[in-house]
This record gives structure tokens, sequence and C-alpha cells, in this order.
């Protein structure tokens, strides 16, 4: 199959094809291109082509939906045994857990990327630096602006050791 033949049948099946794959995925575009690589990988098409391309978007679609039930599950599953970020026992400071995951969720991914690596990963602001590709100062000011935005949004006091 030459690339004008295979061009015409992506005009003309395309967009019906994704449409019936949508019914099964949330990825139809791409089950719809892995059906035509596979066309264009066999070599010789089958005689009856369009029947043979739904039913590879059909199972393709199927899969995909599989996949993502899969991955889904799986996520979950870690996620719930990950240890979490706040803790909901003691806090002497009485932060409010959601509150502040929002409140991280809302700094700039710059500064959240520094903080997260900081607190939560026990990166030095020098390892930090070469992960993001900046100075370490750099990094010290965005991690002290962001828990200092934190703080005001929050709520919290600073820390008495703290200057």
């Amino acid at each position: 199959m030459g690339p004008d033949q295979l061009a015409e049948l992506v005009d003309r099946y395309a967009a019906a094809l994704v449409l019936y794959a949508r019914q099964w995925c949330a990825t139809p575009e791409d089950v719809v291109q892995a059906a035509f690589l596979k066309l264009v990988r066999i070599g010789t098409p089958p005689d009856n082509l369009l029947p043979w391309l739904y039913r590879v978007v059909r199972n393709g679609a199927i899969d995909a939906s599989r996949a993502t039930r899969r991955r889904h599950r799986y996520e979950a599953t870690a996620a719930a045994s990950a240890p979490k970020w706040f803790s909901p026992s003691y806090d002497p400071t009485g932060i409010d857990a959601r509150a502040a995951a929002a409140s991280l969720a809302d700094l700039p991914v710059e500064t959240r990327e520094i903080i997260v690596a900081h607190l939560w990963g026990g990166l030095t602001f020098e390892q930090i630096a070469q992960t993001v590709g900046s100075s370490a100062a750099t990094c010290y000011r965005r991690y002290a602006a962001g828990l200092e935005t934190l703080r005001q949004k929050l709520g919290a006091e600073r820390p008495a050791n703290v200057k």
C-alpha cells in the first residue's frame, strides 16, 4: 500500500473510526492511528478492508479501555498505600491538611517543585539546583518565598527558631 492510498483511507475513514472507537475508550485517535499503522505493517491490504479496519479499531479500543482500568486500579492501590504528605494525627500547628495541600498546589510549579524536593525528597538545594537547572541560591530563595506564601495562606505563625 502506497502513501497516497493510505492518505486517501485516512481522509475517508478516520473520523468515523474515531467516533466508533470513542464508545469504548478515552483515546480513540490513538487507537485509529494504531490501526492504520497495523495496516501499513501487514503490507498487502485485506480483501475486506473496511470491516477489517473496524474490527482492528474495535479490538484496540477495548484493549485501551482495559489498560486504562488496570492503570487506574494500580494507581489507586499505589496512592492508598503511599505515605501521606500530611499526617492526620496530632499536629501542633493545627493546620488543615487539605488546605495545606491545596495551598501547595496553588504555588508556581518551580516553587512547588523545590519545596517538595527539599521537604519530602530530602534533596539539598545544590541537588535541587542540578535537577532544575538553576543555582542553589535561587532555589533557596524560591523555597523560602514559597514557605512564606504557604504560612500566609494558611495563617500559620513562623516558628520561633526561624528568622
